[in-house]
């Protein structure tokens, strides 16, 4: 997708206007109605649900939580299996960063659907530096509070190859996911167009 600005569901009038603050509004008040209609339809919370109550959702369901957190996206980012660490080296390939802005990075891309998680990113960057594949560099040597992190060599390189190695299996989930979807309410939607 060209823009970054645009939600799966844009002819249903789901598109943010760019302004960060008005997406995460507009996804606010989105999650807050879903849950009010989870409530509705299933007549109970939504946690109390077989399907709703792992731990996956427990976002959606926390008194405070990030509401516009949504663990499809979150599944996809999982460490040990997402494409967490290909999306790390591909923000390091863009230049230095430290662990906050790669956080905020991600939360930006994913349209805020993706809460900054550092018991996920920062165990990552000290497997990629261990790894050889990026290098990290306290800010500050005396306060030690920023540790920036650029690619070595061998992390272009090995960004380059993941990027290419996963391009097609991406693509495949990517349309696995549309089929999948059109499948699920592909039918029902046409139906409800033509009315």
């Amino acid at each position: 997708m060209g823009s970054r600005q645009a939600h799966a569901g844009d002819k249903h009038g789901s598109r943010c206007n760019g302004e960060a603050r008005e997406c995460h509004h507009h996804r606010s008040e989105r999650a807050r109605m879903w849950r009010e209609q989870v409530r509705r339809f299933l007549e109970l919370e939504g946690h109390e649900h077989w399907f709703f109550g792992g731990r996956r959702f427990l976002a959606w369901w926390a008194p405070g939580g990030p509401p516009s957190v949504n663990p499809f996206v979150g599944l996809m980012l999982s460490k040990g299996g997402g494409i967490l660490p290909l999306l790390v080296l591909h923000l390091l390939s863009e230049g230095h960063r430290y662990g906050n802005d790669i956080m905020r990075r991600i939360e930006a891309h994913t349209m805020g659907t993706w809460a900054g998680n550092p018991g996920a990113i920062y165990p990552l960057l000290r497997l990629l530096e261990r790894q050889g594949l990026l290098k990290g560099e306290w800010q500050d040597q005396t306060k030690r509070t920023r540790r920036i992190y650029q690619l070595t060599k061998a992390g272009r390189e090995e960004h380059a190859t993941l990027k290419e190695l996963l391009k097609p299996g991406l693509q495949e989930a990517v349309e696995v996911m549309q089929a999948l979807f059109d499948e699920l309410y592909g039918e029902a939607e046409a139906t409800a167009e033509q009315q």
